[in-house]
């Protein structure tokens, strides 16, 4: 395997193992609920929802393709904003894109709890739960450390496990269906079909995870882009076929808490259903794993930068892998699950990545104004146009939030400044060599 340039890592992620990263990102626990609400707010024009976010979300990835085609190194948004807005809006993007990993994998591991009281009561609640949830954590945390190939062989492991339960509901599915539950007479309110977008942004996103970690990925300026457009075209598809299935399979549809499994025992009875509950441990789980792959790599493409304590940045001398990173994401990720607080800080999940998605989609045209200094290997035709598409489209979205989100995600945003600006002021005390900031040219914005 080919070492990453002078930062100790180890280009071990290949581009089919970057495919099964992106599906695995995108593919969490969203899908498996979130069928019954879109209906509820759209009844059968909820297949013109899943339509509309996988073009916003296409429109997105487009830009991301092309703006990861031009880079090699670790931190995806983050690097991409901060090689055309400067260090201060790189350091915003990485901090809100790092939250934005911890609330997620907070919720969906909680999810996952629930998940499992399907086949074990007793696990969602007491001892049981705390141990189950230490132990996922444990696992996901040592699975990581001990290499990048581990984290990227479990990746393949769990999305073939998650993709083989939700192809065998379509297929069975699509024979069961009544035509005459597709009715298109009352068309929902315009607010009714941006509120269901704008929550399948989160059934859509995670495709940013497999740019993130860039910097173990071999040939990622080539490979990144096959990617995640092969991730989103396969996602679409499969989810669109599911809420056909839902549609015309579940008569209750709108008040299910579990959709998917409601409906796979209306066509293959409980067995159905315990194949499918255990087809979303199974998909939260590889997203967890891509969770903590991603997420930890963030703070470390800070830390290598100068932007946070150079501990941060170490890589293990055996595995080669960001441990310190690794076991710092994953401790915080732990002690959100387990608290519970992160009900008060999911609500900024959603946002947060948007935002990060609008600063990469307005880099695209900047970026391409310094193409003699950072060629792309993948030109989107025409990228600025597509680039002002999805912005507008991001802007569309975020009008929909409240009051409430605005203030959370500000809150947020406002943290990562002042933690920016202390640790600078902190490093302006130091002795000049203890300045890491383009101690290693390899890991400035280098590609």
């Amino acid at each position: 395997m080919a070492q990453a340039i002078d930062t100790g890592l180890v280009r071990g992620i290949r581009r089919w193992d970057l495919v099964a990263v992106a599906i695995n990102g995108i593919i969490g626990a969203g899908i498996f609920g979130l069928p019954s609400k879109i209906y509820s707010l759209t009844g059968a024009y909820s297949l013109i929802a899943f339509l509309l976010c996988a073009l916003v979300v296409t429109l997105i990835i487009f830009c991301f393709a092309e703006a990861g085609s031009r880079f090699s190194d670790t931190g995806g948004p983050y690097l991409y904003a901060r090689a055309a807005f400067g260090p201060v809006v790189g350091f915003e993007v990485g901090w809100l894109m790092w939250l934005a990993r911890l609330t997620g994998f907070a919720a969906n591991c909680n999810l996952l709890v629930g998940y499992l009281s399907y086949f074990w009561p007793a696990a969602s609640s007491g001892w049981w739960r705390t141990g189950i949830i230490t132990a996922i954590v444990v696992f996901l945390t040592a699975v990581n450390i001990v290499g990048v190939r581990n984290a990227a062989m479990v990746s393949n492991l769990f999305t073939v496990g998650k993709l083989i339960p939700i192809m065998l509901f379509i297929a069975a599915g699509l024979f069961f269906i009544d035509p005459r539950q597709f009715s298109f007479a009352t068309q929902p309110s315009h607010s009714a079909l941006s509120t269901s977008v704008m929550l399948l942004v989160y059934a859509f996103s995670g495709f940013e995870m497999a740019v993130i970690p860039a910097g173990e990925v071999r040939d990622p300026r080539r490979n990144l882009p096959l990617a995640i457009l092969t991730a989103i075209a396969v996602v679409s598809l499969l989810y669109i076929l599911i809420q056909v299935v839902c549609i015309g399979t579940l008569p209750g549809l709108a008040g299910s808490e579990r959709p998917l499994a409601d409906a796979s025992r209306q066509f293959l009875g409980a067995a159905g259903a315990s194949v499918i509950t255990a087809g979303a441990l199974i998909s939260i789980i590889g997203n967890l794993n891509v969770l903590v792959l991603a997420g930890s790599r963030l703070p470390f493409a800070m830390a290598g930068r100068g932007e946070l304590p150079q501990i941060v940045s170490k890589t293990h001398r055996r595995f080669r892998t960001p441990h310190a990173a690794i076991l710092l994401t994953a401790a915080v990720m732990l002690v959100l699950t387990l608290s519970g607080t992160f009900i008060y800080a999911l609500t900024i999940s959603t946002i947060a990545r948007l935002l990060a998605y609008a600063v990469t989609c307005a880099a695209l045209p900047i970026l391409r104004r310094r193409s003699a200094e950072r060629p792309a290997l993948f030109q989107v035709p025409a990228g600025v146009a597509v680039s002002g598409a999805a912005l507008a489209l991001i802007v569309w979205l975020l009008s929909n939030i409240t009051w409430r989100e605005a203030r959370d995600a500000g809150m947020a945003a406002v943290c990562g400044v002042i933690i920016y600006f202390v640790y600078r002021l902190r490093k302006r005390g130091e002795p000049s060599g203890k300045v890491v900031e383009a101690a290693n040219p390899a890991q400035r914005d280098s590609f």
